[in-house]
């Protein structure tokens, strides 16, 4: 007998709740519906596929799916509220748990990452920690930086097992900015005496640097900024391409460049008007280089929260890159591309790559372990999802 499988659609009226029900038969699957932030229903009711069978829906049967069936709605419906909830009241109660077990995990070097201004350790499952590490020059980005950074982040663009990255500075500041006795000769002695062939030496190096951080950006893993102290010139580069900002309340940042005589160039005023929307006060900040304090920070969007210490912004960090570890990478990643894409085209377009995005990422098993996860009323974090 031919085998069929079995479609159930659902009505939802405007608060979310479970309406009419109808059957229909034949092979095939279905989608979810589209919901605003308020879990509204946008678009055509959604059609889930239940599986299988070889004979004819009987009355009984049909009953009894279509009960399993208003129960998973309404699973979703409320994780999807959850969620919704959790985004928008994030605490550090809800993290305390989480940090303190990240404080008491003991950091782990990673074998392939052996670098001269940055070290990179392994923090807890599936999270990496890149730390810049001169101390002793305020984590100035010398010769060496520029290189190993971009080296560093194409390796965890390709590493399966990292999830999500944490940025930080080690000793007393987040960074100084470019080290420009490490870096004079470079920038202001440049080689050869034909002003053509001088600046096409120059725009190669500038192209360089400013690759440095567009890899961060690049990288589908999300990368949280973790600021304390000064965070001055090239720092702001480095933050503006991270996903997630945090800072300690001593914490100030300072676009620097107008101070030595040149023009910000490897990606502040590019991405700062997009992260803080607010161009007055980034021509401000940049036109008269003064310094930002982490309160003026939190309200202008530049970062999200602010820590009272250090070791407490560090803490609630790892908690953060814990709990996105723990959702699926394909979802994870695929949000953040999407993001980023979003922010450089116009709705339209971005609608349509995410199209074309989910025609092939909505079918992974990803989905069926999330929804099964949510039947079994089991904590999302005890799901195992595969590497990518």
């Amino acid at each position: 007998m031919r085998q069929e499988g079995v479609l159930f659609s659902f009505a939802l009226s405007k608060d979310g709740e479970l309406g009419g029900a109808s059957l229909l038969k034949g092979g095939g699957c279905g989608g979810f519906c589209a919901l605003d932030q308020h879990g509204e229903h946008l678009c055509p009711p959604p059609v889930f596929f239940f599986g299988r069978r070889s004979r004819s829906v009987r009355a009984p049967e049909m009953a009894t799916a279509m009960t399993v069936s208003s129960k998973l709605l309404g699973l979703l419906m409320q994780q999807l509220r959850g969620t919704r909830q959790l985004y928008f009241n994030v605490s550090l109660r809800s993290l305390s748990s989480s940090a303190q077990e990240a404080s008491k995990r003991i950091p782990e070097e990673v074998s392939d990452h052996n670098y001269e201004s940055i070290q990179v350790t392994s923090a807890q499952k599936h999270v990496l920690h890149v730390q810049l590490n001169r101390p002793e020059k305020r984590n100035a980005m010398n010769r060496a930086f520029w290189r190993e950074l971009v080296e560093c982040f194409q390796k965890i663009s390709k590493d399966s097992d990292c999830r999500a990255v944490v940025v930080s500075g080690a000793g007393k500041m987040f960074t100084s900015g470019i080290d420009l006795m490490d870096m004079a000769s470079d920038i202001l002695q440049p080689p050869g005496d034909d002003v053509a062939r001088i600046a096409w030496y120059l725009r190669d190096l500038i192209s360089r640097y400013q690759k440095t951080f567009t890899v961060i950006e690049k990288c589908p893993k999300p990368v949280i900024a973790a600021i304390h102290g000064g965070c001055i010139g090239g720092g702001v580069d480095l933050i503006s391409a991270c996903d997630i900002r945090y800072c300690t309340q001593d914490a100030f940042f300072q676009v620097k460049e107008v101070d030595v005589g040149l023009a910000a160039d490897v990606g502040t005023l590019q991405r700062l008007p997009k992260v803080i929307g607010n161009r007055s006060l980034v021509n401000e900040l940049t036109f008269t280089a003064r310094k930002m304090m982490a309160d003026e920070a939190l309200d202008s969007g530049l970062v999200s929260r602010v820590f009272p210490d250090k070791d407490v912004m560090l803490n609630a960090a790892f908690a953060l890159a814990a709990d996105i570890s723990s959702k699926s990478p394909v979802a994870v990643q695929g949000s953040k591309i999407n993001l980023i894409y979003s922010r450089d085209h116009s709705v339209d377009e971005s609608l349509d790559y995410m199209a074309t995005w989910n025609m092939s990422m909505l079918q992974t098993q990803d989905i069926i372990k999330s929804v099964q996860a949510a039947m079994e009323k089991k904590d999302s974090k005890s799901i195992t999802f595969s590497k990518l």
